[in-house]
């Protein structure tokens, strides 16, 4: 098992900032590909970002390229999305998520490749 507990939802204005942050325990998250998805009302959950092993591979949703940047810090065995330029679409409940890997490029952006699960933040962006 590989505890993910996510933070720094909250509540922004159209145009702002928020920083996500995800921090793993148990097994080093250096072990593990890392992913962002979203779950917004009457909606799938949606892929957002990913970022491998090394954190020399990202791959980011369309929606949100140009906006919003992964990264990590394998040391503190912590994964954050930092999120600008933030539009109310962006709504959602956002999810951490890890995935075992045996190298250090391998990404992922569907949900079921996936082996562990935060319990989500709630980002919310007012008009």
């Amino acid at each position: 098992q590989v505890p993910l507990v996510e933070s720094g939802g909250g509540l922004v204005q159209a145009g702002g900032s928020l920083r996500l942050s995800c921090a793993a325990s148990g097994r080093p998250s250096s072990t593990y590909a890392m992913g962002w998805f979203r779950l917004a009302p009457g909606k799938e959950r949606e892929f957002v970002a990913t970022i491998s092993r090394s954190g020399s591979n990202t791959y980011y949703a369309d929606s949100v390229k140009g906006r919003f940047t992964i990264s990590r810090d394998n040391a503190k065995n912590r994964v954050y999305l930092q999120m600008n330029s933030l539009k109310p679409e962006d709504t959602a409940v956002y999810y951490c998520a890890a995935k075992a890997t045996w190298d250090s490029i391998t990404i992922a952006t569907i949900t079921h490749d996936y082996d562990y699960w935060g319990q989500g933040t709630q980002v919310t962006v007012s008009s």
